[in-house]
């Protein structure tokens, strides 16, 4: 906290609130290593600066901190040191995400180099080494499937409208179906912003915390901090993209490349603080939309079920087969991210796990 203040004396009224708060916290008080925790802890549980005041305080930090104060701590130090940092995780996920997208631009520019059967054996390297660069915490299966749409999902849905597939994917930029392999470069050097833009989001939070004098001054601070690191790494993908449309002659993509970057990465946020269940679905479902668009015009050929092409040839038809990948990608960004801004934006998203939770306030 940006500073320190005596806690006031226990009370000797007949009733204590806060001696009963701690009664029931009385694990949590004990073990945590300074107020924060106890704030964090506290507003996991239901307990607001509404709440507080019915303790006689006027937000939870003030009374996480005479709930630490009241603790005995007989053989431990007034100020119980705090434990050792953990390493920075930056040096290890950067390095790690630079060899996996070193990697994948081999895999990209020997396919512009190679023809016939190997290419496909390089897409797949490609897609694969991509995903290793991006998933951060994330399944690196899904983060594969969307991958591989990015690279395959415009060329297969022109293929398919046109009566197609009749072969498999030719190369970059070539014949019937081809492959996209800028977005996917350009997906997989992003794989370093990333881990940078997570470490940065995170350790920024951690700081807002100790500075913060209630959780709404804590979620009024946390909240451009989310956006902002969302816009900078998007910002990073659009030059990496210019530069890998300019470098391999390809198209750009931006709309389904910067959605796809968008959703991995706000993705990426929740997984790192832990909440896996929601980007697990929405990555699914995005998964699913994308399959069901192609699906759909195959299911169509069957008789008397040419309707179902009805819904997805509008939309190439309007805005062309890019908008598939981009309103999949899109509406799954933005649901993660209103998801993201009610979550990452809660003391309890930062604190440090240490054994179990305590009961309810």
């Amino acid at each position: 906290m940006s500073e320190r203040r005596t806690a006031p004396a226990p009370r000797h009224g007949a009733v204590d609130p806060v001696k009963a708060l701690m009664h029931r916290h009385r694990d949590l008080c004990e073990r945590a290593v300074d107020p924060l925790e106890i704030a964090a802890a506290l507003e996991a549980h239901g307990v607001t600066d509404r709440t507080a005041t019915r303790f006689r305080h006027r937000d939870v930090f003030s009374l996480a901190e005479e709930m630490y104060a009241r603790v005995p701590r007989d053989t431990e130090p007034a100020t119980s040191p705090r434990p050792p940092t953990a390493p920075d995780p930056r040096p290890a996920g950067l390095l790690r995400g630079l060899l996996f997208a070193a990697l994948a631009a081999a895999a990209v520019t020997a396919l512009h180099l190679t023809g016939g059967e190997p290419q496909l054996l390089l897409t797949a390297a490609a897609l694969f080494t991509a995903a290793l660069a991006l998933r951060g915490t994330l399944s690196p299966t899904k983060t594969f499937c969307l991958l591989a749409y990015a690279a395959l999902g415009d060329g297969v849905l022109g293929a398919v409208l046109a009566g197609g597939p009749d072969s498999m994917p030719t190369g970059p930029s070539e014949g019937s179906w081809p492959i996209a392999t800028a977005p996917l470069l350009a997906l997989a050097l992003a794989g370093a912003p990333a881990t940078w833009c997570t470490h940065l989001f995170i350790s920024g939070a951690r700081r807002r915390l100790a500075a913060s004098r209630g959780l709404e001054d804590f979620t009024s601070a946390v909240r451009p901090l989310l956006l902002g690191v969302i816009a900078l790494f998007l910002t990073a993908l659009t030059a990496l993209l210019i530069a890998s449309s300019a470098l391999l002659g390809e198209p750009a993509a931006h709309a389904q490349t910067l959605t796809l970057g968008a959703l991995l990465l706000v993705a990426r946020l929740l997984a790192a603080h832990g909440r896996n269940h929601a980007p697990a679905l929405v990555l699914t479902a995005a998964v699913a939309s994308e399959a069901t668009a192609v699906a759909s015009l195959l299911a169509s050929r069957l008789p008397g079920c040419a309707f179902l092409a009805t819904p997805v040839e509008t939309v190439v038809e309007t805005w062309g087969p890019a908008a598939v990948p981009a309103l999949s990608c899109g509406a799954a960004a933005l649901t993660l991210l209103i998801h993201a801004t009610r979550t990452l934006t809660r003391a309890s998203a930062h604190a440090r796990p240490e054994g179990p939770g305590p009961k309810g306030p």
